[in-house]
Protein backbone atom coordinates (compact mmCIF):
# COMPACT_ATOMS: atom_id res chain seq x y z
CA UNK A 1 0.00 0.00 0.00
CA UNK A 2 2.17 2.59 -1.42
CA UNK A 3 1.27 6.27 -0.18
CA UNK A 4 -3.05 6.42 -0.30
CA UNK A 5 -4.06 9.80 0.71
CA UNK A 6 -7.24 10.20 2.72
CA UNK A 7 -10.03 12.23 1.02
CA UNK A 8 -11.16 14.90 2.89
CA UNK A 9 -15.06 14.37 3.23
CA UNK A 10 -17.55 17.64 4.56
CA UNK A 11 -21.36 17.33 5.80
CA UNK A 12 -24.05 18.76 4.36
CA UNK A 13 -25.43 21.82 6.40
CA UNK A 14 -29.00 21.17 4.92
CA UNK A 15 -29.23 17.08 4.70
CA UNK A 16 -26.78 15.81 6.83
CA UNK A 17 -24.86 13.50 4.24
CA UNK A 18 -21.41 13.29 4.41
CA UNK A 19 -19.56 13.17 0.97
CA UNK A 20 -16.22 14.15 -0.47
CA UNK A 21 -15.49 17.70 -0.29
CA UNK A 22 -15.19 18.01 -4.16
CA UNK A 23 -18.35 16.81 -4.58
CA UNK A 24 -19.89 19.50 -2.49
CA UNK A 25 -20.23 23.22 -2.70
CA UNK A 26 -18.54 25.40 -0.43
CA UNK A 27 -20.19 28.63 1.00
CA UNK A 28 -18.16 30.91 2.83
CA UNK A 29 -18.63 34.11 5.17
CA UNK A 30 -15.87 36.36 4.49
CA UNK A 31 -14.39 38.30 7.48
CA UNK A 32 -15.90 41.38 6.40
CA UNK A 33 -19.11 39.63 6.75
CA UNK A 34 -20.16 38.85 2.59
CA UNK A 35 -21.69 35.34 2.10
CA UNK A 36 -20.99 33.76 -1.34
CA UNK A 37 -20.42 30.21 -2.91
CA UNK A 38 -16.73 29.33 -3.38
CA UNK A 39 -16.32 27.71 -6.83
CA UNK A 40 -12.63 27.25 -5.79
CA UNK A 41 -13.53 25.88 -2.10
CA UNK A 42 -10.03 28.33 -0.67
CA UNK A 43 -11.29 31.17 -0.09
CA UNK A 44 -11.29 32.52 3.51
CA UNK A 45 -13.73 32.71 5.85
CA UNK A 46 -16.11 30.49 8.00
CA UNK A 47 -17.54 27.75 5.31
CA UNK A 48 -20.79 25.72 5.12
CA UNK A 49 -21.46 23.11 2.16
CA UNK A 50 -24.33 22.33 0.32
CA UNK A 51 -24.67 18.83 -1.69
CA UNK A 52 -24.48 19.33 -5.77
CA UNK A 53 -28.08 19.31 -5.74
CA UNK A 54 -30.46 21.83 -6.09
CA UNK A 55 -33.29 20.26 -3.57
CA UNK A 56 -30.44 20.44 -0.98
CA UNK A 57 -29.85 23.70 -1.76
CA UNK A 58 -33.59 24.92 -1.90
CA UNK A 59 -34.12 23.23 1.83
CA UNK A 60 -31.26 25.18 2.60
CA UNK A 61 -33.01 28.17 2.40
CA UNK A 62 -36.26 27.49 3.21
CA UNK A 63 -34.89 26.14 6.83
CA UNK A 64 -32.19 29.12 6.79
CA UNK A 65 -29.72 26.29 7.30
CA UNK A 66 -26.30 28.67 5.93
CA UNK A 67 -27.67 31.35 7.95
CA UNK A 68 -27.40 28.85 11.26
CA UNK A 69 -23.69 26.95 9.53
CA UNK A 70 -22.37 30.56 8.96
CA UNK A 71 -23.22 32.02 11.48
CA UNK A 72 -25.05 35.22 9.76
CA UNK A 73 -28.34 36.52 8.90
CA UNK A 74 -29.02 36.09 5.33
CA UNK A 75 -31.70 37.83 3.46
CA UNK A 76 -33.79 36.70 0.72
CA UNK A 77 -32.30 38.96 -1.70
CA UNK A 78 -28.98 37.49 -0.77
CA UNK A 79 -30.10 33.57 -1.18
CA UNK A 80 -31.38 34.65 -4.64
CA UNK A 81 -27.61 35.74 -5.49
CA UNK A 82 -26.50 32.57 -3.54
CA UNK A 83 -28.88 30.98 -5.52
CA UNK A 84 -27.43 32.24 -8.89
CA UNK A 85 -23.83 31.54 -7.90
CA UNK A 86 -25.02 27.83 -6.87
CA UNK A 87 -26.72 27.50 -10.27
CA UNK A 88 -23.36 28.86 -12.16
CA UNK A 89 -21.30 26.03 -10.14
CA UNK A 90 -23.31 23.87 -10.91
CA UNK A 91 -23.30 24.65 -14.94
CA UNK A 92 -19.56 24.69 -14.97
CA UNK A 93 -19.11 21.18 -13.26
CA UNK A 94 -21.85 19.45 -15.60
CA UNK A 95 -20.02 21.51 -18.48
CA UNK A 96 -16.26 20.32 -17.35
CA UNK A 97 -18.23 16.49 -16.72
CA UNK A 98 -19.14 16.57 -20.34
CA UNK A 99 -16.24 17.73 -21.75
CA UNK A 100 -13.54 15.47 -19.56
CA UNK A 101 -16.43 12.21 -20.44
Amino acid sequence: MANQRKIPTRTCCSCGKSSAKGDLIRFVRSPEGIVSADATGRAAGRGAYICADESCFEKAMRQHRLDKALKVSIGNSEYDSLKREFGAILADRAGFEETAG
